[in-house]
């Protein structure tokens, strides 16, 4: 069968960013990206996609990177250097050697949004020692004005990274960079370490040092949310208690937090009756406060008591979000009852609401277990229809199932819509066409043009990819094949790529890890 090869065609890396949509969004203290605005001299795409193939390409710190850099020294610019950044946020490394690249051409001069997604990418990449290198040498030379928000990005770092003394640490710092922490700065502390179930070390810091500052309302919430995320009620209830005991105005947010508390810790008859009584004491629930139990309910897999909330909310016209409606479209499927997900879908639609990739492919899940080809593409193309763009998880769970079913016709047009929808293959939908193919009687020779079509990409295969083809190959004798895509692999101006041809021949390489992507995507 010939595949369509997409060599020739401009090859867009989109980032995809997935983000659950948390009811308490609004506890972030404040937003962690610094938008700059729009340039109106943009960068071209397929520029941006050049240099952040080439920063892919030469990610080891012994690759010539700023070499392969100098011939697009004369086509620099702020929002050119801004774009490649944001696309090359896994390329800790790569990144910062771009940036210094870029620092030293003569007149330019980086944005104050470069310098925070170059401080992001550092420790987002553990790149710790560099990132402190960077900023005192940012200090002194005085080319950025480090402010909080520059903070708050090392203190997430650093919690993600699970070293919250670390975060702490960062925070006392601040004065030795001309910044006075502020209550902000604290609340800003506080809801990363919780939001990375750091809650213990949180709380003890913030026992330590409130005499200093004047815990607000949201001071207090972070804390009872963290609690509650980790399943101590007993300890949400103290603060929420401390909270009263300073007079703070006690809000539904707070009341919330509480509520989602007690569920977590599995006392949701005690939260019911809060909630009930929330109105007596002049706070009137919002459909926050209702979702709360639908998504408690569906834990709990009670589906009949997670609708009965879901009427009472549409008596009093409340609007669950994408998240709780997932909750529950979720739930029915594993319950196989399919045809009440669609209907939710539809009301979510009809109610003004936007369902998320995660709402269809709930359901697309359902259909790829049951094998039903047909209502599986249709979903597909109904996700486009609803402005909804399919992403990495729906074509992967499609594209396996017409594999698996041997509707290898339906998997090319698919694979061949995906350009037209906008969507470019990652290293893991490469995976599924390359090892799902593999495992086909008659259909190696096709798993292995889409290996080439990769390797002609520049995208670094899976090492287990990679090792699975050459068994194959082996397998029937088709030793000048794996000959053939060794050589090819060579030839690649991917370092990563040439790395792994020794693999391809059979020879000990330092395997990498499946889970590891090399599509330019956030954390």
């Amino acid at each position: 069968m010939a595949v369509r090869s997409l060599a020739s065609k401009s090859r867009i890396l989109c980032s995809v960013f997935y983000s659950l949509h948390s009811p308490y969004s609004h506890l972030r203290p404040h937003s962690l990206s610094l938008l700059t605005p729009p340039n109106a001299n943009q960068s071209s795409p397929e520029l941006v996609n050049e240099i952040s193939r080439i920063l892919s390409d030469h990610r080891n710190p012994h690759h010539d990177l700023e070499l392969s850099l100098n011939t697009y020294s004369s086509k620099i610019s702020t929002d050119l250097v801004e774009q490649v950044l944001k696309r090359c946020k896994n390329l800790g490394f790569s990144a910062h050697r771009f940036f210094l690249w870029a620092k030293r051409i003569q007149g330019f001069e980086h944005s104050v949004e470069s310098y925070h997604v170059l401080v992001d990418i550092l420790g987002a990449s553990k790149q710790f020692a560099i990132l402190w290198d960077f900023l005192m040498e940012m200090r002194e030379c005085r080319d950025f004005n480090i402010t909080p928000q520059t903070f708050w990005l090392v203190f997430r770092a650093y919690s993600r990274a699970n070293l919250p003394g670390d975060a702490i640490r960062a925070f006392d710092r601040m004065v030795e960079f001309g910044l006075k922490p502020t209550i902000d700065d604290l609340d800003q502390l506080l809801y990363v370490l919780c939001k990375r179930k750091h809650v213990k070390v949180a709380q003890q810091f913030f026992d330590r040092v409130k005499r200093q500052y004047e815990p607000k309302l949201k001071t207090y919430s972070i804390l009872v949310r963290g609690w509650g995320d980790i399943g101590e009620s007993e300890s949400a209830c103290k603060v929420f208690d401390e909270m009263r005991d300073q007079q703070c105005a006690v809000d539904v947010l707070a009341y919330n937090c509480l509520l989602e508390a007690f569920c977590k810790g599995g006392r949701v008859s005690e939260a019911y009756k809060m909630f009930r009584e929330m109105s007596s004491n002049g706070i009137e629930p919002d459909a926050c406060s209702y979702s709360i139990f639908i998504r408690a309910y569906c834990e709990a897999s009670d589906i009949h008591l997670a609708f009965r909330v879901l009427d009472e909310m549409r008596r009093y016209d409340l609007m669950p979000n994408a998240f709780t409606y997932n909750c529950i479209i979720k739930k029915l499927c594993k319950n196989d009852k399919v045809e009440e997900a669609y209907q939710l879908l539809n009301e979510m639609i009809e109610r003004g609401g936007s369902p998320d990739a995660w709402s269809y492919n709930a359901i697309l899940a359902y259909h790829c277990e049951h094998s039903e080809v047909n209502r599986a593409t249709r979903l597909i193309s109904r996700m486009v229809k609803d402005d909804c763009s399919p992403d990495r998880h729906s074509y992967n769970m499609l594209l396996k199932l017409l594999i698996r079913v041997g509707r290898f016709d339906r998997a090319t047009e698919v694979w061949e819509s995906m350009a037209e929808r906008g969507f470019y293959p990652s290293v893991s939908t490469y995976a599924v066409m390359v090892h799902g193919l593999s495992k086909k009687h008659g259909k190696l020779e096709e798993a292995c043009k889409y290996f080439e079509m990769m390797i002609d990409e520049g995208v670094p295969p899976y090492s287990c990819t990679v090792e699975m083809l050459r068994n194959r190959l082996i397998g029937l004798g088709l030793l000048d094949n794996i000959e053939i895509l060794a050589g090819k692999m060579e030839r690649s101006t991917s370092c990563s790529i040439k790395e792994l041809a020794n693999a391809m021949r059979g020879s000990k390489v330092h395997w990498r890890s499946r889970n590891e992507e090399t599509e330019f995507e956030s954390d």
